[in-house]
């Protein structure tokens, strides 16, 4: 004869699962309802409207970096330093396979 199954919240989402305690397996899940971060459409639309201000700068000065060929040198730098740092380090690297 099977258990019946139990519902529990999670305490940190708040969602609530639905465990089988003979597969002691989740069987369901329902999401916790959402909860507003602003009171008033208005201030909704001021939020919305600065992040889609602070995307538009990010691609504007990404863009920027590319076309000036500074990301290229950037990242090249940062090539060197890691495989400088890895000459430098005494100790080789981990192999996966020598983690077990």
């Amino acid at each position: 004869m099977s258990t019946p199954s139990f519902t529990v919240t999670c305490p940190c989402c708040e969602a609530r699962l639905t465990i089988d305690p003979d597969l002691a397996a989740v069987v369901a899940h329902e999401e916790p309802p959402r909860k507003r971060s602003v009171s008033d459409i208005d201030a909704a639309f001021d939020v919305l409207k600065s992040k889609s201000a602070e995307r538009e700068e990010r691609f504007r000065r990404e863009m920027e970096a590319r076309a000036s060929g500074q990301k290229a040198k950037l990242l090249d730098r940062m090539f060197q330093e890691g495989l400088k740092k890895a000459k430098d380090s005494p100790d080789p690297p981990i192999k996966p396979i020598d983690i077990d």
